[in-house]
């Protein structure tokens, strides 16, 4: 096998799962910061009332991530939380500097396009949504 062949079947599809698995327990800890303080925010941050921007992305943080770790509903939840990563960068990180590396912004365009590959790659074969394939194919 050649550095340049794709990668044998069924690696890709495995590996697919182990990112998005990763990408959503990590993102997880962005929401239960935000809404449990833990792990603790960082320090000067004022706490982040539920109702507020701040809160609204803490509820997407925690229960899409757990669905993009679960593989449930993946594209769907995919897309939204890119459009959260996107606004979030443009909102809260752009107007600070154009530099990602300077406005702290370097994990919201990476969750940004992260988010945005799971949308056109779907979840992988290790999610409830490659289950619910499997046995909507076995009944046919």
């Amino acid at each position: 096998m050649s550095i340049f062949d794709p990668a044998p079947s069924p690696w890709p599809s495995r590996m697919l799962s182990v990112l998005r698995i990763v990408s959503g327990v990590v993102f997880i800890t962005f929401g239960t910061m935000k809404l449990f303080n833990v792990p603790p925010m960082p320090t000067g941050m004022p706490p982040i009332e539920l109702m507020s921007l701040m809160g609204f992305a803490g509820v997407l943080e925690l229960f899409g991530g757990l669905a993009i770790a679960l593989g449930l509903l993946t594209r769907p939840v995919a897309f939204i939380l890119s459009g959260q990563m996107a606004a979030a960068y443009f909102i809260g990180h752009f107007p600070q500097s154009f530099w990602p590396s300077v406005n702290m912004g370097v994990p919201a365009i990476l969750y940004c396009f992260i988010f945005l590959y799971f949308v056109f790659s779907g979840a992988g074969v290790w999610s409830i949504d490659a289950m619910i394939a499997r046995s909507r194919a076995n009944r046919i």
